[in-house]
């Protein structure tokens, strides 16, 4: 897979997601979500659920778990999509041709 793959995938996901996601809640989340409405004083569970979103991609993004996905899938990193191209792109190291190294010394 590659940059473009990851790419097409998430512009993919993103409109097959909609405005609205209906999410089946089990009993620790109901409790753990009634907890944060509480705390946060707020009926508008949905602004819990966007924050909670928010904080499981920072974390993913911060602690690299989201490039260890990614490149396992995509053989990409995350500055990689960001950027729009590879390091190999970004470096130039895919514009020369491979150096034989069996040859290099012969005469």
């Amino acid at each position: 897979m590659s940059l473009d793959d990851l790419n097409a995938d998430v512009k993919d996901a993103y409109s097959a997601l909609g405005d609205e996601l209906l999410v089946d809640l089990d009993r620790e989340t109901r409790n753990e979500l009634a907890m944060l409405s509480a705390a946060f004083d707020t009926d508008d569970e949905s602004e819990l659920v966007r924050r909670a979103v928010h904080a499981l991609y920072r974390s993913t993004v911060d602690t690299g778990d989201l490039d260890f996905h990614l490149r396992q899938g995509y053989d990409v990193t995350y500055d990689e999509y960001l950027s729009g191209m590879t390091y190999e792109e970004m470096t130039g190291a895919d514009q020369y041709p491979q150096r034989d190294d069996e040859r290099r010394y012969q005469m």
